[in-house]
């Protein structure tokens, strides 16, 4: 699965943003999909996942701020991020949860990765 990530940028805190991440190939594999984001310094995080029944999970630093959904007819997922912090600052990273089954019928999981893109909250 090639995942393609859009949308970062600079804006000024309280500003908004709408990240997007196509995927394409092996799609039927796909479970999960969702945003980590990367700050200096600090370790990949969870920002929000959505299942392919549409469930969804936030990080608590993100809950009423940023919403992620996703159009299983484009395979893309999107984050709105609304209200930003400054400390939402950090590289933005799609994922991709992938099941598979191997030649004994066992499953097989598995996480893709897009290319980050950078998202800057001036204070």
């Amino acid at each position: 699965v090639q995942l393609q990530a859009s949308g970062g940028g600079l804006v000024p805190a309280g500003g908004s943003l709408r990240l997007s991440c196509a995927a394409s190939g092996g799609i039927s594999y796909i479970t999960a999909m969702g945003w980590y984001r990367q700050a200096p310094r600090n370790e990949r995080e969870l920002v929000a996942v959505i299942t392919s029944g549409g469930s969804t999970n936030y990080a608590d630093s993100v809950k009423g701020r940023f919403t992620i959904s996703r159009d299983n007819a484009k395979n893309t997922v999107y984050l709105q991020m609304n209200s930003l912090k400054p400390e939402d600052t950090a590289v933005y990273y799609c994922s991709a949860d992938l099941l598979r089954y191997n030649d004994d019928d066992a499953p097989v999981v598995s996480r893709s990765w897009g290319q980050g893109t950078q998202v800057t909250v001036s204070s």
